[in-house]
């Protein structure tokens, strides 16, 4: 009689066990906690070669040890650096794409109104994916319908006579 009941407290143990939510599958943020990708580290001091070339401080302006993440990541990518002037400006060899993209208008608040449609979306396609037996990718069940096939993609684009790279092999998922 000690059996059965051992079973049962087993199975459901196993059960409790595969509720846990391990926080990388959900689409909400898990908490109000700070956002660690905010934190920004500076740069390491360094001593300039010469004093008097430095320009003279600037209140409230940039200081050498600050973040630059634009520059950053254009030196990153190979690009120049110096070439990212402030936030919003256009380089020269972008302007006939940007003029292109922009011919029908821009609305100024389009981030707002995308993250409201996207939180929309979500609400609708969410409200009977709480209710699980198994812990499954949130995210990829309310996008699934939005998702690429990388590999049919890629035979489109080869029947249409485009030059594409090589794709790794298909994960057959």
């Amino acid at each position: 009689m000690r059996m059965p009941h051992i079973a049962i407290l087993l199975g459901f143990a196993l059960v409790l066990a595969g509720c846990a939510d391990t926080g990388l599958k959900t689409v909400r943020k898990p908490g109000n906690g700070p956002d660690e990708f905010l934190v920004l580290p500076s740069k390491p001091l360094t001593a300039p070669e010469s004093y008097t070339l430095l320009p003279p401080p600037t209140p409230g302006g940039a200081n050498l040890t600050d973040q630059n993440p634009n520059a950053d990541a254009v030196a990153a990518l190979g690009g120049n650096p110096a070439a990212v002037a402030s936030a919003g400006s256009i380089p020269s060899s972008d302007a006939a794409l940007v003029t292109s993209a922009s011919r029908y208008g821009v609305p100024p608040d389009i981030r707002v109104t995308l993250a409201e449609e996207d939180a929309d979306f979500r609400r609708r396609r969410g409200r009977l994916t709480n209710i699980r037996l198994f812990n499954v990718d949130r995210y990829a069940d309310v996008y699934r319908r939005q998702a690429i096939d990388p590999n049919s993609e890629l035979q489109r684009y080869r029947s249409a006579g485009a030059v594409t790279p090589t794709a790794p092999p298909n994960s057959g998922r």
